[in-house]
């Protein structure tokens, strides 16, 4: 009996597809142990807090900091091995050739998405990165420790959206391509 649910060769489709893919898989792999870092230094001020009445200024901060930029990394990073949202129960059902021609709508409708993303997110970093004379001053936080977190955070949505449109235009040309191969044959 064939055992379908754990297949015995890996499935090609959750691979990095390309040399950009590769890289933010690796990258955010790396990135990852972040978290743990995230969860120790938050175990600190728990510490910190109620042992010794010593709560600090700059963990919750920092860990926000840091959820908030690896989460947005996520969107790139599920991108570039396939595991991003997808209506499973009409794509699992259709042929491979069907399933191509949604792929290329998923990246055209990915590319529109990210470009609109990537302006909106472009007008936020100009806001929060400079003044509306044009000298650089990052947006803070407000708080007492008062770092630039805001402004970073919202120059990492900006990079990564811009890294996601050139993910979906790689995608879509692979995907395309990838019919123009099978109708040639």
């Amino acid at each position: 009996m064939k055992d379908d649910l754990h297949p015995t060769t890996p499935d090609t489709s959750e691979q990095p597809r390309n040399v950009l893919d590769r890289c933010i898989f690796r990258f955010g792999n790396l990135i990852s142990l972040l978290f743990i870092f995230t969860v120790a230094i938050s175990f600190y001020e728990v510490i910190m807090r109620y042992v010794f009445n010593s709560p600090t200024t700059w963990v919750h901060e920092t860990a926000s900091f840091l959820g908030g930029c690896l989460f947005v990394y996520g969107g790139a990073y599920a991108l570039s091995i396939n595991k991003h949202v997808r209506v499973v129960l009409i794509y699992d059902q259709v042929s491979d050739r069907t399933r191509r021609w949604l792929n290329v709508f998923h990246h055209i409708m990915g590319l529109i998405f990210s470009a609109l993303l990537s302006w909106a997110a472009y007008q936020m970093v100009q806001d929060s990165w400079f003044t509306p004379f044009g000298e650089l001053r990052l947006e803070t936080s407000g708080s007492a420790w008062n770092p630039a977190f805001p402004a970073l955070v919202k120059g990492m949505i900006f990079m990564t959206l811009s890294i996601m449109f050139v993910q979906f235009a790689l995608h879509l040309i692979q995907e395309l391509n990838g019919l123009r191969k099978r109708d040639h044959v």
